[in-house]
C-alpha cells in the first residue's frame, strides 16, 4: 500500500511552480462554483460539494499519476449518485448521510481494485473506445450548460432529450442571461487567442463577477450562484446502518467504473500531450483515497474532471502543484470567501465549462478512424478496418443515447465482439521469397506482386494467434489457397506472426496435414513456433508437422 502512496511528483522542475499555481487559480475559479452546482444535482446542499473537492485535490495529488487531472465533484456521478441514494434512503433516509457513506463505499471499492490490480481491465477499454466516450461526455456536459447559458429551465435525460427540450425553449431565452453568457464566451476565445499567458477562465470569473454586482445584474433577474455556507466540514464516518452501506456498495461499483473511465481518458489524453504515462491502479488507487478522504469530510463521491482537467491544461499546468493550489485556495474559500461567488453568473461558469470541453470533442480523431475503414488496404483488413471506428461510434451514441455507464459499457462489449471477430478471421498471407541468396526474406505477395512463389509450394502466414476461435477459420483458408496451387506439393505455415496456440489449432494442424497429403501434398511449420512442438508433444498428437528452422530449409527438404 505504501507504494501506491508515494508521491507521484516525477520530474518535475522548478520553472513549473509559477505556471501550476496560476492553473490552479484557474481551475479554483471554475471548481467552486462548479462543486456547488454538482452538489445541488446530487440532491445535498451545495456546500458539500467544496467539502469533497478539497480532499479530493489534495489526495489524488499524492496518491495518482496525472500531472493535469483535477478530482473533484463531476455532474455524471452526482446525477447517478442522486439515483442511488434515493433508491436506498427511501421515506427515512438521509440523503446528506447516505451521499457521503455512498463517497466511502466508491472509496473502498476502488482501493479493491487498485490493490487487487485489476486496472488491467482498462486495457478492455481500447484507445477509439475511450475517445468516444470522451466526446460523447463531453457533449453532454456542453448540452446540460446550456440552460445556464441562454437563460431556460432545460430538460432532463439523454443528450437528445435535452436537446429537443431545448429546441422547444428557444422562445424563452432570457435576453440578459444570453449576452451575459456569450459575452463570457466570446471573452474566453479573446483572451485565449491574444493573451494566451493570462489565466482566461479566472479572468472571465472575476470581470463578470465584477459586473454583476457594479451593475446590478441579479437585481435584473440574472441567475447567480447565490449564498454559501461558510466553515470547515466536520470529521467522522456518516450515521448510515450496515444493511444501508450494503446496498451502497452495489452502486458503488457503477460509480467507480464510470470515474474510473472519465478519469482514466482525461489522464491519459493529457499524459499523451506531454509526453509522460500514467497508472491504470495508481488511478485506481487515487480515485479510491480521494473518495474516502470526501467521505470522511462530509463530503459527496468525486471523480477525475474531464471539464476542470482541460481548463487546468488549458492553464498551463505541468505538476499537481496546481491540484494543491486550488485546494488551499478552496480551504479559504470555504472559511473566508463564499461570499465572493454569491454574484457569479451562472450564465459565465456555464461558458467556462463549454469552452473548457468544446477542444476535447476530437472530430479529426473520428475522421482518422474512418478513413482507415474505407483507405487503400480496407479489403485487406476488413474485420480490422471497421472495428475501431464503430467501437467509438459505439461508445459515442451510447453515451449520448443512454447515459454515461450504458454507454460505457456498450462500447466495451462492441469492442470486445469486434475483438472476438477479428481474432475468428485472421489474414492469411500467401509469401513469396526475394530472390534466391540463402537467408532470403520472404514477403506478402499480395503486397509485393513483383515477386513469385516456389513452383509447388505454398507459404503462408496466419496473422494472429492460432486458438479454437479461429482454428478451422484457418484450416479452410489454407485448404482453399492449397486447391488453387497448381502442382502443389508443399504447405509451409510461417510462425513468425503466431504468438501463440492452443490444444485445439494444434489438433487442427494436424488434421490439416491430413488433408493436404491426401490430396497429394504435405504440411511443415517453419520460423521460431517451437512452442507448436511443445504442445504437439504434450496432448500426444501422431502425424504432427514436421518442423523447420526458416522457411528455406522447409522448402528444400
Amino acid at each position: 500500500m505504501a507504494r501506491f502512496l508515494a508521491p507521484s511528483f516525477s520530474g518535475f522542475q522548478r520553472s513549473w511552480v509559477r505556471p501550476d499555481i496560476v492553473a490552479g487559480l484557474a481551475v479554483w475559479a471554475v471548481l467552486v462554483p462548479e462543486s456547488l452546482a454538482y452538489a445541488t444535482i446530487a440532491g445535498v446542499p451545495p456546500v458539500v460539494g467544496l467539502y469533497a473537492a478539497v480532499p479530493a485535490l489534495a489526495l489524488y495529488a499524492i496518491a495518482g499519476t496525472s500531472r493535469q487531472l483535477v478530482v473533484s465533484p463531476m455532474s455524471a456521478t452526482a446525477a447517478l449518485s442522486a439515483g442511488i441514494v434515493a433508491s436506498v434512503a427511501g421515506a427515512d433516509g438521509d440523503p446528506v448521510a447516505l451521499t457521503t457513506a455512498l463517497a466511502l463505499a466508491t472509496g473502498i471499492v476502488a482501493i479493491l481494485a487498485g490493490l487487487l490490480r485489476l486496472g488491467f481491465l482498462a486495457a478492455f477499454i481500447s484507445e477509439p473506445v475511450l475517445k468516444g466516450f470522451i466526446i460523447g461526455l463531453a457533449l453532454t456536459i456542453m448540452i446540460g450548460q446550456v440552460p445556464d447559458l441562454i437563460g431556460v429551465e432545460g430538460g432532463h435525460g439523454s443528450f437528445f432529450e435535452k436537446t429537443w427540450a431545448l429546441l422547444g425553449q428557444l422562445g424563452d431565452i432570457d435576453p440578459l442571461t444570453i449576452t451575459v453568457g456569450l459575452a463570457s464566451l466570446a471573452a474566453l476565445v479573446l483572451v485565449r487567442r491574444t493573451m494566451p499567458f493570462l489565466p482566461g477562465s479566472l479572468v472571465v470569473v472575476l470581470l463578470a463577477i465584477g459586473a454583476t454586482i457594479l451593475l446590478g445584474l441579479g437585481d435584473r433577474g440574472l441567475a447567480v450562484v447565490g449564498h454559501i455556507d461558510a466553515g470547515l466540514p466536520q470529521v467522522g464516518v456518516p450515521d448510515v446502518t450496515a444493511p444501508q452501506f450494503a446496498e451502497l456498495l452495489g452502486g458503488a461499483v457503477g460509480l467507480m467504473l464510470i470515474g474510473f473511465a472519465e478519469g482514466l481518458g482525461a489522464a491519459k489524453t493529457y499524459a499523451a500531450r506531454w509526453g509522460y504515462g500514467v497508472d491504470p491502479n495508481r488511478e485506481l488507487i487515487g480515485l479510491g483515497v480521494s473518495n474516502l478522504g470526501s467521505g470522511f469530510l462530509s463530503g459527496m463521491v468525486v471523480n477525475g474532471s474531464l471539464s476542470k482537467t482541460a481548463v487546468n491544461a488549458s492553464a498551463g499546468a505541468r505538476s499537481e502543484i496546481s491540484a494543491l493550489t486550488a485546494a488551499a485556495l478552496t480551504v479559504l474559500t470555504l472559511l473566508f470567501l463564499t461570499g465572493v461567488f454569491d454574484q457569479l453568473p451562472l450564465a459565465t461558469l456555464a461558458a467556462v465549462v463549454v469552452a473548457a470541453v468544446v477542444e476535447l470533442i476530437d472530430v479529426r480523431a473520428l475522421r482518422r478512424l474512418w478513413h482507415v475503414r474505407t483507405g487503400r488496404l480496407a479489403h485487406v483488413y476488413q474485420v480490422t478496418a471497421r472495428a475501431d471506428f464503430m467501437a467509438a461510434g459505439a461508445a459515442l451514441l451510447g453515451v449520448l443515447i443512454f447515459d454515461t455507464l450504458p454507454g460505457l459499457v456498450i462500447g466495451i462489449a462492441v469492442s470486445l465482439i469486434l475483438l472476438l471477430a477479428r481474432t475468428s478471421r485472421p489474414r492469411i498471407t500467401v509469401l513469396a521469397p526475394v530472390g534466391d541468396e540463402p537467408g532470403r526474406p520472404w514477403v506478402d505477395a499480395e503486397r509485393n506482386p513483383g515477386y513469385q512463389a516456389v513452383p509447388g509450394v505454398l507459404a503462408v502466414r496466419v496473422e494472429g494467434p492460432l486458438m479454437f476461435a479461429n482454428a478451422e477459420y484457418v484450416r479452410a483458408g489454407v485448404r482453399e489457397l492449397a486447391e488453387h496451387a497448381p502442382g502443389l506439393r508443399l504447405v509451409v505455415l510461417d510462425g513468425r506472426a503466431t504468438p501463440s496456440i492452443d490444444v485445439t489449432a494444434a489438433a487442427m494442424l494436424v488434421q490439416l496435414r491430413s488433408d493436404l497429403q491426401r490430396d497429394g501434398s504435405d504440411l511443415a511449420l517453419a520460423e521460431g513456433i517451437g512452442q507448436v512442438r511443445d504442445v504437439l508433444a504434450r496432448v500426444g498428437a501422431q502425424g504432427e508437422p514436421p518442423l523447420f528452422t526458416t522457411l528455406d530449409d522447409a522448402v528444400q527438404s
